[in-house]
Formats: C-alpha cells, structure tokens, sequence
C-alpha cells in the first residue's frame, strides 16, 4: 500500500482488512472525470462541511468554500495528482483522489498528514453562486437529491 493511502485509512481512523489495502488505489484523470462531470459534490474535513464544486464538461469547474462566493476553474492531471487552477489563484491545487464505496476521498498533495477530504453529498443541480454584491455562500442542498448533508457528515468507509 502506498503512504498517501495509509494516511488516508488511518486519518478516517479505519483498521483496513490485508486485501482491502491493496484495492485503495489513486484514481485516474479519465475514472475521476466520468465519476465528477454533470454533478456538485460536497466536501468535508474531520467531519467539518469545507465546500463543494460543480464539475462541469471539459474540465471547467465552480467551486465554493462553505460561505464564500464561487471560484471558476480548470483541473488537470499531474502524475497521479488532479490539480486545479482556479481564475483568482494561478496556483496549482493538487490532489490524490480514491473512489471508496461511499464517495471520493483525497489527499491534498500540500499536506498529506491532514485530514483527507471526504465527499458527503452530492447533486445533479449546479451549484448555488449568488454574486459578492447579494450575499455570496454555499448551500449545502437537501432532500432526495443529496446524498449527506452538513446536518449529518460521515466518514467514508474504505475497503468494506
């Protein structure tokens, strides 16, 4: 198993079985596009609500930190890494994502100690993006079309 993985497992503060293990693999850039385009996931750190980003054709996204306006972006794959460029920051933002049977789950490359970043709900609705100048702010949906939501984060559970 790879480190990025086993800092992965143990920061979710899961015992993973010896087979398990070797299945937590980084996704690739085609497998995280055909999981991530046409939805908005929403993301969280320790069990925290952190933002959500739509993702969108061609490698475009939107994403917003929980109450802060949308930032326009571009992803692309660097290695075993998704990056992301954002229109405000020229920055690469990188990331090691892993599909588990609860959502994705990711490592940023900046920090790979931290906690992981885990998926904890998901739409087919773009993401809510009002303007500065009305109130800018993630809403974090509800109802059937959310899977979790800032009201119940989960861990993702890997190799079960």
């Amino acid at each position: 198993m790879r480190r990025p993985a086993l800092a992965l497992a143990l920061a979710l503060g899961l015992a993973l079985p010896p087979a398990a293990g070797r299945a937590l693999t980084a996704m690739t850039a085609a497998e995280f596009d055909a999981y991530s385009v046409g939805r908005t996931l929403f993301y969280a750190i320790d069990g925290i609500a952190y933002g959500a980003e739509q993702y969108l054709p061609g490698r475009r996204v939107v994403w917003a930190f929980v109450g802060e306006e949308c930032r326009e972006g571009i992803w692309h794959e660097a290695g075993e890494r998704i990056c992301f460029v954002y229109d405000h920051d020229p920055t690469p933002q990188c990331w090691t994502f892993y599909a588990t049977p609860d959502g994705l789950a990711a490592v940023y490359a900046n920090d790979p100690a931290g906690g992981p970043l885990v998926e904890v709900g998901q739409s087919s609705e773009p993401l809510a993006c009002p303007g500065p100048a009305v109130g800018a702010g993630l809403r974090i949906p509800a109802g059937p079309a959310a899977r979790g939501s800032a009201a119940r984060l989960r861990p993702v559970a890997l190799g079960n």
